[in-house]
């Protein structure tokens, strides 16, 4: 009790001045020049650098799966099996029909080359050495179809194994052992995503990505320009490897008014998965500029405003911000000059006018510090 009456007291003694009347203290704060690095968070979605709907090219029941859902898998890996039973039959008959063809073919040849010497013994016609000679085209062009025909049927059964044509992850599927597939099922058997890299995906406001290409002279400057970025993953984490932005979308969204980003970032042990979600952190240096607490100001109509403290009165200022801050501060471009005193917290409540009762306080202590 005696602790507790002890602090009212304390209090009272602060909020009171000479004559008894309530007198109130606010934080205040002289502008001055400094440097900044302001990181800029923008949402991000998540994408593996390739991802892959793998389909079967043939129709048939599913004999075999050879991957766990989930699980690395290499380049030309078998994925599935689809029967093979008839594409096997196919195959034989197709290698069967070339052999006859080719028999045929050197039969004709046979054929034309005993017409020929026939012919020019006078043996027989005109007629019959065409005729010979026209077996041997059909022959020929038999052979080519049947050759056709027999990559056709190899194509189809090397079809019903299902390789991945990249290296990547696994996604989970929903077909099983038994399934009836074929190349027009809705659903892929699976995707496989390379996500050794990743590619994070944002936006970024006209006005901001205007400022970095004036500021460097051109888009493809603003784009060496950018440091390395980070990566602030879904829980909250910073992912442990750089990024870069690696790409930037040559044209503005209408609906929304921004531009699209890439940034990629390396993912060795792929903690990264695609089709996640996290922030993309861009640092961004700025020297010699006055940079004020957002605290300090307070908004009507759009517009942002400060409270300056001339004459010990608190006057309100209106003030312009870059687009771009650190949540917690902001950089002032105009409106306010260096040596302003302003009122740094609790702008909102303050009202034009206001008595600053330790203006003149402050003030001096600031002078005394400059001598």
């Amino acid at each position: 009790m005696a602790t507790a009456a002890m602090a009212v007291l304390l209090l009272s003694c602060k909020t009171q001045n000479k004559a008894g009347v309530e007198s109130k203290s606010y934080a205040l704060m002289k502008v001055e020049l400094s440097d900044r690095m302001f990181d800029s968070a923008f949402p991000a979605t998540l994408r593996g650098r390739q991802t892959v709907e793998i389909r079967p090219q043939v129709s048939g029941m599913i004999t075999e799966i050879r991957i766990n859902e989930g699980d690395p898998v290499r380049k030309d890996s078998i994925l599935f099996v689809i029967d093979q039973t008839q594409y096997k039959a196919e195959y034989e008959i197709a290698v069967a029909n070339v052999q006859s063809a080719e028999a045929a073919l050197s039969t004709a040849r046979l054929v034309l080359e005993s017409t020929q010497d026939l012919y020019q013994n006078e043996v027989v016609s005109e007629f019959d050495l065409m005729t010979a000679q026209n077996d041997l085209v059909e022959a020929e062009a038999s052979l080519a179809l049947a050759k056709a025909e027999e990559t056709r049927a190899y194509n189809n059964l090397s079809y019903t194994e299902v390789r991945s044509p990249v290296n990547g992850v696994a996604s989970m599927t929903r077909y099983r052992v038994g399934a009836l597939v074929s190349s027009s099922i809705s659903e892929p058997l699976v995707k496989v995503s390379d996500d050794s890299q990743i590619y994070a995906y944002f936006s970024m406001a006209e006005n901001q990505m205007l400022d970095m290409i004036l500021e460097s002279g051109s888009m493809q400057s603003a784009l060496k320009d950018i440091p390395e970025v980070r990566l602030q993953m879904s829980n909250g984490r910073l992912y442990d490897q750089p990024g870069k932005i690696t790409a930037l979308s040559g044209t503005i969204d209408e609906n929304t008014g921004a531009i699209s980003i890439r940034a990629s970032f390396p993912n060795g042990r792929h903690i990264l998965r695609d089709g996640g979600s996290g922030s993309v952190i861009i640092p961004r240096q700025i020297q010699n500029c006055i940079v004020i607490p957002q605290s300090a100001t307070f908004e009507i109509q759009d517009r942002i405003f400060v409270y300056k403290v001339i004459d010990g009165k608190a006057s309100a200022s209106q003030i312009k911000v870059a687009s771009f801050n650190n949540g917690s501060e902001y950089v002032v471009e105009s409106g306010l000059e260096v040596g302003d005193v302003i009122i740094a917290e609790g702008a909102g409540l303050v009202q034009e006018g206001t008595q600053i009762p330790n203006a003149e306080e402050f003030t001096q202590s600031n002078s005394g510090e400059e001598a």
